[in-house]
């Protein structure tokens, strides 16, 4: 898999469409920020972790994708739901650094700087996605 930047893609997404995004991300911050305060940051921050994007995103992708194939003559709902699984697995790699993120944080923002203790773990963040991300491909080239 090649990753590029495709900035034509920007124009097939509907002004709604961002909104979608906007407004759920937005409900979802305040939901979390609500339970923080009513329940405490312990268990305000286990909702932190939620995807806010994610769910819209998915059904955007699968409808785009799904547009494509019925644009080119066919009528193929199928590779619509394949680009959102990708996006899915996508999701879940990255949410394993974001679980590494998170018990950095954890760990050091009582004994460190709170700039070192972010920066620290945004770097574990990316590194463990990454390193996540080259494993499936690892895998998957020998599965294949």
């Amino acid at each position: 898999m090649h990753i590029e930047l495709d900035l034509a893609a920007l124009k097939q997404t509907q002004w709604h469409e961002y909104a979608l995004r906007f407004l759920f991300g937005g409900a979802v911050t305040v939901a979390t920020g609500l339970l923080a305060k009513w329940y405490g940051p312990v268990f305000g921050g286990l909702f932190l972790a939620f995807p806010a994007i994610f769910p819209a995103s998915a059904t955007l992708v699968e409808k785009h994708e799904a547009q494509k194939k019925l644009h080119s003559g066919s009528c193929d709902w199928e590779r619509g739901r394949k680009a959102a699984a990708l996006d899915a697995r996508g999701a879940a790699m990255g949410s394993i650094g974001l679980a590494a993120f998170a018990l950095l944080l954890w760990q050091s923002l009582t004994a460190w700087n709170a700039a070192l203790s972010l920066g620290a773990a945004l770097a574990l963040w990316l590194v463990v996605s990454i390193l996540i991300w080259r494993a499936s491909k690892i895998r998957h080239r020998f599965h294949s």
